[in-house]
């Protein structure tokens, strides 16, 4: 436990502060402060000691150096039960400081302007402000350190109640927190730095320490089940992505929300055309594109629509009251989510009034370069599958030569086909899936599902694989089914085989040479 006497302030961020500063002069402090924050103070006519004062330094170069000075640096850091400290503390005339109130140059607020330069981004760069709050936070047990004013409430509530007195359990806190706050600045410089000079080949694509910076939005009602508890973070160092969603009506979003919602954002900005995606637990259950929305949402929907029940929708366009009507009727929605929604469109949903409407700017998100996936002790980081196919990279392998309409269907379900888990079997008519078969642990079960969920729609379909076939049996259950032409990966001990049998079977095939699994 401490008694605040003396309070060294400075910040950039000055919310609340001028209320926080009157309430400590209240209480007694002493307040000392630098430039901008001081004369902020002064102008409340709050009585205020300059830094440059109280060290019998100026501030020089430019301000890069007010508060790097023994006497600020001593007065926060002296054990005050070491008697030798105290010893030299009193023989250099240095004054205890018992509270930092400090936050930082905003950096990560600055690197997110347009055309943000090098220079500046490294003005933004704080140095004095980090050392102050570490210094102040090594010696928690004898300094209070503030570093964000959402805290200033709280710290004056305990002192007024505790007679200018902090107990340990709140010093310990602060400093925790400080500790969260500049690992965190410093990997926002890091990372922006290092991909500022990434053209630098002497640094590996792939970090040696991995640092992470995400703020927490929300918390949640629960996770994937009632029994986990569950939050929202954003990736601090990005403005785009879900975190900018908004939110047009009902319920709050939950942990399976937003993991389905991604899904159907990162399938949906695949396509130019209007399109429409259904998720369901993660995964397609159909996807279209079509020269108008409501028609690509009818044929998305015709795919599964048992599946497509309590679904997350996705479109690429401006939602219209054509479209919104076709949604309806299609039956109970969890959440949809697209670049706009027309005030007629939001007029026929008001009705419902748990159905959540998402405004996102699909195309405006940059592409992520890497994905993480969390196992027991560990992180894997992979780059992001963002491998796309011309058709003049396709090798036909077959006798028959699949037509121009086989080729675009393949072309349309091979954007698709890496976002279905594996193993993945899509049915495409056109620019429509007719059937989706995924996570099965059998290539053959998945095209048996995809199969049985198009029926009659599978005679003429083309089929997607996301990998090879590692035998003939596919090639034979979709040509029973119907099935003209198959594009797949090739690379099987098993290929000349199975291209035997698409021509034994009188069906086009046509091998990529790429893999688009998803675990």
């Amino acid at each position: 436990m401490i008694k605040v006497k003396r309070a060294l302030i400075s910040v950039s961020d000055k919310t609340g502060l001028v209320e926080f500063a009157r309430g400590l002069e209240s209480l007694g402090v002493e307040l000392i402060s630098t430039g901008g924050t001081a004369a902020l103070l002064r102008s409340a006519n709050l009585k205020v000691r300059e830094v440059s004062e109280f060290t019998g330094f100026p501030e020089m170069l430019d301000g890069r150096v007010k508060t790097l000075h023994p006497k600020i640096h001593g007065a926060l850091l002296a054990l005050r039960d070491n008697p030798e400290h105290m010893k030299q503390i009193a023989a250099h005339h240095i004054g205890l400081i018992d509270m930092a109130v400090v936050n930082l140059y905003p950096f990560e607020k600055a690197i997110k302007k347009k055309n943000m330069s090098l220079e500046d981004a490294i003005e933004n760069i704080d140095i004095g402000g980090p050392a102050m709050l570490r210094s102040a936070a090594k010696n928690y047990k004898s300094v209070a350190v503030i570093c964000h004013p959402e805290r200033y409430n709280e710290v004056l509530h305990e002192l007024n109640n505790n007679g200018g007195i902090l107990s340990d359990k709140v010093l310990t806190n602060l400093a925790i927190e400080v500790f969260e706050r500049t690992c965190r600045y410093d990997a926002a410089i890091y990372d922006f730095l290092k991909s500022r000079f990434k053209a630098d080949n002497s640094f590996s694509s792939f970090p040696k320490d991995l640092n992470l910076t995400f703020s927490k939005l929300q918390d949640l009602r629960y996770g994937e089940n009632p029994h986990q508890a569950a939050a929202f973070y954003k990736d601090s160092t990005q403005l785009e992505g879900l975190g900018r969603l908004v939110q047009l009506q009902g319920k709050e979003l939950s942990f399976n929300n937003i993991l389905d919602l991604n899904a159907a954002v990162e399938i949906i900005r695949e396509f130019d055309a209007p399109a429409a995606v259904i998720i369901k637990h993660n995964n397609p259950c159909g996807i279209a594109q079509d020269k108008s929305l409501d028609k690509a949402y009818i044929k998305a929907y015709q795919c599964d629509p048992l599946s497509a029940f309590g679904g997350i929708i996705g479109f690429n366009r401006t939602l219209d009251a054509k479209t919104a009507a076709c949604v309806i009727k299609s039956g109970f929605t969890e959440c949809i989510i697209a670049p706009g929604f027309t005030e007629e469109a939001k007029g026929l949903f008001s009705s419902k009034k748990n159905l959540r409407l998402l405004l996102l700017d699909v195309y405006g998100i940059s592409q992520e370069r890497f994905d993480f996936k969390k196992v027991s002790g560990g992180l894997l980081l992979q780059e992001v599958d963002n491998r796309t196919i011309k058709p003049e990279e396709l090798k036909i392998v077959s006798k028959i030569k699949p037509t121009k309409a086989q080729m675009d269907a393949m072309i349309f379900g091979w954007k698709l086909i890496k976002h279905v888990k594996s193993n993945a079997i899509a049915l495409i008519k056109g620019t429509q899936t007719v059937g989706i078969g995924c996570g099965q642990t059998s290539r053959v079960d998945s095209a048996i599902h995809a199969i049985r969920r198009a029926g009659p729609l599978a005679r003429g379909s083309v089929l997607i694989s996301d990998a090879f076939l590692p035998k003939p049996d596919t090639v034979t259950i979709a040509a029973k089914a119907g099935v003209k032409a198959i594009i797949q990966t090739g690379g099987s001990i098993m290929d000349a085989a199975v291209i035997k049998e698409a021509d034994k079977k009188k069906m086009a095939m046509v091998i990529t040479g790429i893999r688009h699994f998803k675990h």
